[in-house]
């Protein structure tokens, strides 16, 4: 796994993980099918600049992120869709596309769409287009923080 700072994370909270192997795949949909999971258990990254700050919004695979709603909760017209090159040095130890939605670990401000609530547990990219990491949503939410709000519509 390439991505030995979460995995040290995880560790020293003593959180139970599963890593799942699969074989190459790029989209959140592929990958959910790839693992033979739902795309609503599959939580995808979705980088986006509020106010000119990187930011991760994490949703289910199955939805799309809603703009207006996340500038309204930002409460600032100033949030855009991130270009991979704005982000690629932020997260030198994944490959592109496979970041963990742990932006707490990079001094990010993480939000969670709330169809991910209440869920038991969720799976993510493990930093690499082969890996997939599960855990425990209630675990998640404790460890990340992240502001959850209605965020999204389905695809």
């Amino acid at each position: 796994m390439p991505i030995r700072r979460l995995r040290d994370f995880l560790d020293s909270h003593q959180i139970r993980y599963f890593v799942i192997s699969h074989s190459p795949a790029y989209t959140a949909q592929e990958i959910a099918a790839s693992a033979h999971v739902s795309g609503k258990y599959m939580a995808k990254t979705v980088m986006v600049s509020v106010d000119g700050k990187m930011a991760m919004v994490v949703l289910p695979a199955s939805r799309q992120l809603d703009f207006e709603l996340l500038r309204a909760l930002c409460g600032t017209r100033n949030v855009v869709l991130a270009e991979e090159r704005e982000f690629s040095g932020l997260f030198p130890e994944s490959e592109i596309g496979a970041m963990p939605p742990f932006g707490n670990l990079y001094g990010m401000e993480v939000y969670a769409d709330d169809e991910l609530d209440g869920e038991h547990d969720i799976m993510f990219n493990a930093g690499a287009h082969t890996e997939l990491l599960r855990m425990s949503w209630e675990d998640y939410k404790r460890l990340v923080n992240p502001l959850i709000a209605t965020l999204s519509i389905r695809l």
